[in-house]
């Protein structure tokens, strides 16, 4: 079993609301790992950040993805730090792996004041910015397409999803 596609991409990307698009269409679940952590934990991601610690939460992360990648044939999205962690870029080899590319401006619009965001705490737009420059070679070394999200609604970018993957 493995998923059909999985989305990676930074916060802002539109890698939940595209999973459950993509899911509606190609007619299998949508399974988001953040929400994974939160339910088997029992408190959303921002308490876990400030409760237990960052390294705390990517533990959890790491766990929630494997047992995603191992058990989930639907379509899945990947937190926004989850391919920070090595083990986790070695089990995407071999999926269909892909970076939802959005831009700082558009990021930040969407991401709005970070409310609930713990990473963004401070000036929003320079830990985005932060974010964004430190991750984007990563999510591309794992990524088998990459797809921008800019100027797209979430069905175009879908659409261009599904044509990545044809």
């Amino acid at each position: 079993m493995s998923p059909r596609v999985v989305l990676v991409g930074p916060m802002g990307a539109g890698k939940s609301t595209v999973a459950a698009l993509l899911a509606e269409r190609l007619g299998v679940t949508a399974r988001d790992t953040d929400a994974d952590v939160e339910a088997a934990e029992g408190r959303s991601v921002s308490d876990i950040f400030v409760d237990s610690g960052e390294a705390r939460f990517r533990e959890l992360e790491r766990d929630a993805v494997a047992a995603a990648l191992a058990s989930h044939d639907g379509v899945l999205a990947l937190g926004g730090g989850a391919v920070l962690d090595e083990r986790t870029r070695s089990l995407l080899a071999g999926h269909p792996v892909v970076f939802l590319r959005v831009g700082l401006s558009e990021a930040v619009k969407r991401v709005g004041l970070g409310a609930g965001r713990p990473l963004l705490l401070g000036n929003v737009r320079a830990r985005v910015k932060a974010l964004l420059d430190e991750r984007a070679p990563i999510y591309e070394s794992v990524a088998t397409a990459v797809v921008d999200t800019d100027d797209a609604t979430p069905a175009e970018v879908a659409d261009r999803v599904e044509a990545a993957l044809a």
